[in-house]
């Protein structure tokens, strides 16, 4: 159930594609069944070598203030505040308390207005509080930089939740230019509080090298610290450090209790997860109906990644009855969120008329959205469009330019033999063979067998001196591509 193009759409040879001759787009519909038929099998592969960090839990630091955003307004956000270090005056403390009240009562303009005086006293708690009001908009009109006022007064004062809600504005650059080092400060000040959000974020910071050098182990002591105060972010994120091996030693069984936590807390990347695990029969047996279930609830509170494993096991009839028309229903809610992945197999069902009226010309405006986000197996069929004139008018130099985009991303190795193709017959580019012979070599390394002949063939018409240019420039790709 790829969600994306970091892997390559690798399928069984046709005796269509071995003519590799005009006609190409029927070669797809053959191609793209297939796909979807052994997509479980190319993800098990590809996830095993590494899990996107979208696919597998990225958590991302913007979540608490999205988390916020549901929470009751105003009463919640200042969680932080039980861990004040000055007693605030009484007089402060009472006045911060009918803010609250006022708050409950969805008395928004009294409440702000008790927040801003109790600030102005120096209690940490409103300070805090008033920066995530200004932040989120809640009864104030929305103002990063007066938000991080704010933040500021209560963080330098000590406040943890202060401290990590600094970070995060600097991890972002909202109200402030973007400063990875200083939001790092700023996470560590909190995290070496207790405070749990910021243990996570810390964590991430280290994952991903942002203001502290790149140290799994690091991030792992983080997360961990996090986990085990019940954040359910922190648990989702110490199960994929312990799926993918970065920072502990590779268990599956360890990433399922940790995602296990995550979910039944009810989050959604820690459910869809706990899916995957499920569908993969990864630490768990394998169990299509468990992970169909797990994928649903992630789904249904809206996360894009889980509505398209939800569609895909709809489209196989893995763990649900096979249901083409269900597959749509959760693509396009995926796809309209943006998700690549989403739009990508949404095109697809307009391409092999599955759960939709066959439409060439649809299916064209969701590869395309799915293409201009990156998406090289969405750039490849988009390729194949513009090579058969299917939904756009033919246009070899156009189906080119998609092959390329996508066998540039090294991953795709369909698109790369058609561009090998393209180069052998001067479809659409300058007829090449030393760059047919350097494409069509890349794409038999990665993983498509049909491309081996070719690489024998259009090898054996290269003289000695173009064999050796051909033989670099496949060399300094694959070099550039393992940085």
């Amino acid at each position: 159930m790829s969600e994306n193009g970091d892997f390559a759409l690798v399928t069984k040879p046709s005796s269509a594609v071995e003519k590799a001759e005009p006609g190409a787009k029927r070669i797809l519909s053959a191609m793209v069944e297939d796909t979807l038929g052994v997509a479980r099998r190319e993800r098990v592969a590809a996830e095993n070598k590494k899990l996107d960090r979208e696919a597998y839990c990225r958590a991302l630091r913007t979540i608490t203030a999205d988390d916020r955003a549901k929470m009751p307004p105003m009463i919640s956000a200042a969680p932080a505040s039980k861990a004040i270090q000055d007693k605030p005056k009484d007089e402060a403390e009472a006045i911060y308390r009918r803010g609250i009240e006022f708050s409950k009562q969805g008395e928004h303009e009294q409440a702000i207005d008790c927040f801003k005086r109790a600030a102005e006293r120096g209690h940490l708690g409103a300070q805090h509080q008033l920066g995530w009001s200004y932040y989120t908009g809640h009864g104030v009109r929305q103002d990063y930089a007066e938000a991080v006022k704010w933040y500021c007064k209560a963080a330098d004062q000590g406040l943890a939740g202060a401290q990590n809600d600094l970070g995060l504005v600097y991890d972002i650059g909202q109200g402030v230019p973007q400063d990875y080092t200083e939001a790092a400060r700023r996470f560590r000040q909190a995290a070496e509080q207790g405070y749990a959000l910021a243990q996570r974020n810390l964590g991430e910071a280290y994952h991903d090298g942002h203001g502290v050098p790149q140290e799994y182990t690091e991030a792992v002591k983080w997360y961990r610290k996090a986990a085990e105060q019940g954040n359910a972010v922190g648990q989702c994120n110490l199960g994929a450090a312990y799926h993918e091996g970065h920072g502990v030693p590779q268990d599956y069984i360890e990433a399922v209790k940790w995602f296990r936590k995550g979910a039944e807390q009810g989050f959604d990347d820690a459910q869809r997860n706990l899916g995957l695990a499920y569908d993969l029969g990864h630490g768990v047996p394998q169990d299509y109906t468990e992970a169909a279930r797990r994928f649903r609830q992630a789904a249904e509170q809206g996360l894009a990644r889980a509505q398209l494993n939800l569609g895909e096991a709809y489209h196989e009839g893995h763990g649900v009855p096979q249901d083409y028309a269900e597959a749509v229903k959760w693509y396009r809610k995926a796809a309209e969120q943006g998700h690549a992945g989403g739009q990508r197999n949404l095109g697809l069902a307009y391409d092999l008329g599955h759960g939709v009226p066959q439409d060439y010309a649809e299916a064209v405006k969701w590869f395309r959205m799915a293409a201009d986000q990156g998406h090289a197996g969405a750039q490849c069929i988009l390729g194949f469009m513009y090579h058969d004139g299917h939904g756009v008018p033919q246009d070899y130099a156009e189906a080119a330019k998609w092959y390329r985009k996508a066998a540039e991303q090294g991953c795709d190795a369909i698109a790369q033999y058609m561009l090998g193709w393209s180069c052998q017959y001067g479809k659409g580019v300058p007829q090449d063979n030393i760059e047919a012979y350097k494409w069509f070599r890349l794409a038999a390394e990665t993983g498509y067998k049909k491309s081996e002949e070719q690489v024998i063939s259009v090898g054996a018409m290269l003289s000695p001196k173009e064999f050796l240019v051909a033989e670099g420039r496949y060399n300094e790709f694959k070099e550039s591509h393992q940085k």
